[in-house]
C-alpha cells in the first residue's frame, strides 16, 4: 500500500526545519519498508504549527503539528499513515477552526496542491478562468473586472478594472503587464506564499491581464530577499510553456504572452510602481513624476498595467466564478476579500483571508489567539511601516478601506503587526522617521531632508528635551512631509509618527487629555 504525505516547501516552514522532517519520514518510511511519496506543498498559513506535515487518509487529509524530525519515529509507531492517534494530531485539515473560519478565494489551492505541478493546479479548478478569458473580448474581461469591485491590494487600493480599461484603450505597438512582487512592509507575506505555494494563480492572473488590455509580454519584479520564490516562479514559469499555457497560440487562442522573472536589488522604495519602473529599466530606482500615468507612458514608455500579486492572482477566480460571486463577499465600497497577515507579538502569526468587515479585535484574539508574552495588546500597525498605530480603543473597526480612512489609518497590504503594553511608542515613531531616512530614494526634499530631521527630533523627544515644542516641530514637519512628498514612503510616514503622539501621548512625555481636564 502506499501513502502520501505532505510537507510545506514555504520558506517560513523550510526555516522551522521542513527539509530535515521531509527526509526523516522519506528514511524512516524506507527502514521500515513502506511506500511514502512525499509532496511539498505551499504552507497552509498556520506559521506557529509549522513544519505541518498532512496524510492523505480514506476520511481525508489529517494534519499533524508542529512535526520535528525528533518526532517522526514515534508517528510511525502510531500509524499517523493512516491517521492514528499521536499527541501532534490535530485533525482532519479541513476541520480546523483556523482554517474552517475562513473565506480562501484568492488561497483555496494554498497548501493543497503541489506549487510546480501543472496538473494538480488544474485538477483544483486551476486555469478555468484563463479558458473563459480566451474566448471573450478584452472588453468584456475587463468589465468582469471592473463588476467585481476588484482594488489594487498593494496598498493603494485603486480600482482594478479602471487601470486596465486604461491601458486597453491606449494606441500602442507593445503594452507589458508588471506585477509588483517587491514584497517588503514589514509583517508581510502573502505575495510571498503566492509565489512559493500557488505560482500558477499568478500566472493564470497575468496572462489574462494580458489577453484583455492586448500585452504580450509580461515581467515579475521580484524582491531580492525571496530566493524560493524566485525557484518555483521559475519551475512554474517553464512547466507552464511546456504545457502552452505560456507562449505562442495558447490553447490554440491565437493569442501570446510571455513571462519571466526579473530580480529587485533590496530597495524598499522599488515597492513604489514608478520606482519599480525605473529599476526594471535598467536605472536607479527612482520616483518619477506623474503625469504621466504608467497606464499610458509605463515600461519603456509603453502602456503598463502595474499591479501587486495579490491583485493579479485574484483575477482567475473573478473569471471563472463571476464577477457577481466575488462581488457578494465585503461591504461598501470594499468588495471580495483581504489576505490578512498577522505579525509581531501575537500567539497565533499566519495568513487569514477574510471578507472584509471583520474587526481588528476579531483577528487579533479569534485568529491570533491575542499576544504571545500574555500581556494585553496595547497597539497594531495595519499596513507596513509606514501605516497608522492603532490603539485598543480601535480593535472594533471593521477592515474596510472607507473605515480605515475614516480613523486617518490605511490598510495597505494587510500586514498586522502586534505590540503588547511594554512597547515605547515614541521609538517606534522613532523608527518610522529612520526607516524613511535610510530607504528614501531621495529625488524629493521633504522625504530626504525631512525623515532625517524627524529622527534627530525625535531624539530630543525621547532624552526628554522641550516635549512640548519638539512635538509642534514634528507635527509641522509632517505637514511637510505629508502634503509635498513625490510618493509614498515620504508623504505616508507621518501616519505612524502622528498616530503614535496622537493615540500615546504619556510616551512622549505628555499627559493624556483626561488627566489634563
Amino acid at each position: 500500500m502506499s501513502y502520501t504525505v505532505f510537507v510545506p516547501r514555504d520558506s517560513s516552514a523550510l526555516s522551522m526545519g521542513a527539509d530535515k522532517t521531509a527526509q526523516t519520514i522519506l528514511a524512516e518510511a524506507a527502514s521500515r519498508n513502506l511506500d511514502v511519496k512525499v509532496v511539498r506543498n505551499g504552507s497552509r498559513g498556520m506559521y506557529w504549527l509549522e513544519p505541518l506535515v498532512e496524510v492523505v487518509t480514506s476520511e481525508g487529509r489529517v494534519a499533524y503539528g508542529p512535526v520535528l524530525p525528533g518526532d517522526v519515529a514515534s508517528l510511525f509507531d502510531n500509524n499517523f499513515l493512516e491517521g492514528g492517534a499521536h499527541a501532534l494530531r490535530l485533525g482532519l485539515t479541513e476541520e480546523l477552526s483556523w482554517l474552517k473560519k475562513q473565506e480562501r478565494l484568492t488561497f483555496a489551492r494554498m497548501g493543497v496542491v503541489d506549487p510546480v505541478s501543472i496538473d494538480d493546479y488544474m485538477s483544483h479548478d486551476g486555469f478555468n478562468g484563463l479558458k473563459n478569458a480566451l474566448a471573450m473580448s478584452g472588453a468584456d474581461i475587463v468589465k468582469q473586472v471592473t463588476d467585481s469591485g476588484l482594488r489594487g491590494r498593494g496598498g493603494a487600493a485603486f480600482p482594478t478594472g479602471i487601470k486596465w480599461k486604461t491601458v486597453m484603450e491606449c494606441q500602442s505597438d507593445q503594452k507589458y503587464i508588471v506585477c509588483n512582487a517587491d514584497e517588503g512592509d514589514s509583517g508581510t507575506y502573502s505575495d510571498r506564499m503566492i509565489m512559493e505555494g500557488d505560482p500558477f494563480v499568478l500566472i493564470e492572473g497575468m496572462t489574462i491581464a494580458g489577453v484583455a488590455v492586448g500585452a504580450t509580454q509580461g515581467y515579475i519584479y521580484l524582491r531580492s530577499e525571496y530566493p524560493h520564490a524566485m525557484e518555483t516562479l521559475n519551475q512554474a514559469i517553464k512547466n507552464a510553456y511546456a504545457s502552452n499555457w505560456l507562449g505562442r497560440n495558447i490553447q490554440g487562442s491565437g493569442k501570446t504572452f510571455d513571462l519571466e522573472v526579473r530580480l529587485g536589488a533590496g530597495a524598499y522604495v522599488c515597492g513604489e510602481e514608478t520606482s519599480l519602473l525605473e529599476s526594471l529599466e535598467g536605472k536607479r530606482g527612482l520616483v518619477r513624476f506623474k503625469p504621466p500615468l504608467p497606464a499610458i507612458e509605463g515600461l519603456f514608455g509603453k502602456p503598463t498595467v502595474v499591479n501587486n500579486v495579490i491583485s493579479l492572482a485574484t483575477i482567475p477566480i473573478v473569471l471563472d466564478k463571476g464577477a457577481d460571486y466575488y462581488k457578494d463577499y465585503g461591504m461598501g465600497r470594499s468588495r471580495g476579500t483581504l489576505p490578512i497577515q498577522l505579525a509581531g507579538n501575537i500567539k497565533q502569526c499566519g495568513l487569514v483571508e477574510k471578507a472584509f468587515g471583520i474587526t481588528l479585535r476579531e483577528l487579533l484574539y479569534d485568529f491570533g489567539g491575542g499576544s504571545a508574552t500574555g500581556r494585553p495588546i496595547r497597539a497594531v500597525q495595519v499596513g507596513g511601516p509606514l501605516g497608522a498605530y492603532l490603539p485598543e480603543s480601535q480593535f472594533d473597526t471593521p477592515l474596510d478601506y472607507e473605515k480605515f480612512t475614516e480613523i486617518w489609518a490605511v490598510l495597505g497590504h494587510g500586514g498586522i503587526v502586534a505590540f503588547d503594553d511594554t512597547v515605547d511608542m515614541a521609538k517606534m515613531a522613532r523608527y518610522a522617521f529612520e526607516f524613511c531616512a535610510i530607504e528614501s530614494c531621495g529625488k524629493c526634499t521633504p522625504c530626504r531632508i525631512g525623515s532625517t530631521r524627524g529622527v534627530e527630533v525625535m531624539d530630543k523627544i525621547i532624552s526628554g528635551t522641550d516635549s512640548t515644542r519638539n512635538i509642534e516641530l514634528v507635527r509641522d514637519l509632517s505637514d511637510t512631509m505629508l502634503n509635498g512628498s513625490l510618493c509614498a514612503l515620504g508623504g505616508m510616514t507621518p501616519y505612524p509618527v502622528l498616530s503614535a503622539i496622537n493615540h500615546f501621548p504619556e510616551d512622549f512625555g505628555l499627559v493624556k487629555k483626561e488627566q489634563a481636564a
